[in-house]
C-alpha cells in the first residue's frame, strides 16, 4: 500500500505551547545577599608580587634590589694627633692651622709669664709674638707623648737649632682637649720650661724656709 507524501499530523512530535527558552550562564556577582539583605563583599586577597625569571640558553635574567648604603661615620682625630699637628704648625709658622686647633674659650699657661692667656685671640697673639721673636731654625722636637687618653695629652720636648740640641730648652706640656662640632680642640694647655738658672739645693732650702714660716704664721698663706 502506498504512503502519502504528506505525513500525518499524528506522526509529528508534539509542539510546545511556549517558545523555546535560551539559557545563558549568569555572571557571578562579586557579592551575595542574605535573607536580611546584608551585602557581604568578597574580600579578595592581594596578589602576591611574583618575580619571573626568563631563562635562555646562555643566561638567566635576575633582578637585584639595591639597598641603601650604610651611613658613613666621620673620623675624629686622636688627641695625640691634634697635639702633634699643633707642634707642626708652630714649627712651620702655619698659624692658620694652629688657630683651628684652639678652642674659643681655651686657657693657655706658659709658666714663664705671670698670668695665663685666655681665649683664642689672646693665645694666637702670644703665638705670633713667639714665632716672630725666634728664628725658624729653632724647632720643637717631641721626645715622648701620651696616646691612651682621648681628652688629655702629656708631652715632653726640647728645642733644636738646625738639628742640634739647644741649651736650656727642655720642657714638658699638658693639654686638655674637648670635642667641638665633631673636631677635637685644645681647651687648656700648660708649658713648663727648663730654667736657665738652676739653683739646685738652694731651691730646696728656700722651699723649706717658706714652709716653716707658714707653719708659724698661717695667716701669711692668704698673701700667697
Amino acid at each position: 500500500m502506498l504512503m502519502s507524501s504528506t505525513a500525518s499530523p499524528l506522526s509529528l512530535p508534539p509542539r510546545s505551547s511556549s517558545p523555546s527558552l535560551l539559557r545563558f550562564n549568569q555572571p557571578t556577582l562579586p557579592y551575595s545577599t542574605s535573607r536580611n539583605h546584608t551585602i557581604r563583599r568578597n574580600r579578595r586577597k592581594p596578589l602576591a608580587t611574583q618575580l619571573r625569571v626568563s631563562p635562555s640558553d646562555n643566561y638567566q635574567t635576575a633582578v637585584k634590589v639595591a639597598s641603601a648604603p650604610p651611613p658613613t661615620s666621620v673620623k675624629v682625630d686622636d688627641a695625640s694627633d691634634v697635639v702633634r699637628s699643633f707642634y707642626e704648625g708652630i714649627n712651620g709658622r702655619d698659624l692658620a692651622n694652629v688657630e683651628e686647633l684652639i678652642a674659643d674659650n681655651c686657657v693657655y699657661e706658659d709658666l714663664i709669664f705671670p698670668s695665663p692667656f685666655v681665649g683664642r685671640k689672646a693665645i694666637m697673639d702670644f703665638f705670633k709674638n713667639f714665632t716672630d721673636s725666634i728664628s725658624s731654625d729653632l724647632q720643637f722636637v717631641i721626645d715622648d707623648i701620651s696616646t691612651e687618653d682621648s681628652s688629655a695629652v702629656g708631652v715632653t720636648w726640647h728645642l733644636e737649632w738646625r738639628g742640634k740640641p739647644f741649651p736650656f730648652s727642655k720642657g714638658c706640656s699638658f693639654y686638655r682637649l674637648e670635642l667641638v662640632n665633631g673636631k677635637r680642640q685644645i681647651s687648656y694647655g700648660r708649658d713648663s720650661v727648663e730654667p736657665a738658672i738652676k739653683p739646685g739645693e738652694t731651691a730646696l732650702a728656700a722651699i723649706g724656709f717658706v714652709t716653716r714660716l707658714l707653719q708659724q704664721f698661717p695667716q701669711l698663706a692668704d698673701r700667697l
